[in-house]
């Protein structure tokens, strides 16, 4: 019998890519409203990805199986 396979899951696959060394991106939060009351470089920072941490990475993982 075959061993059926685990979905993947499709909201966290759109937020999260795994890079070359099988680590987890990210974008960062904060950044779609209220951003008058941000500085410049706030904002500019908040452009880059980030990591997922270590206490979500694997719960995270376990979601894009695929």
């Amino acid at each position: 019998m075959a061993k059926i396979k685990m979905k993947t899951k499709k909201s966290v696959s759109k937020r999260v890519k795994v890079t070359a060394s099988g680590k987890l991106k990210r974008k960062q939060t904060n950044r779609s409203h209220m951003a008058h009351s941000k500085t410049t470089k706030q904002k500019r920072q908040l452009k880059k990805d980030a990591l997922v941490s270590k206490a979500n990475y694997k719960r995270l993982k376990y979601t894009l199986q695929d």
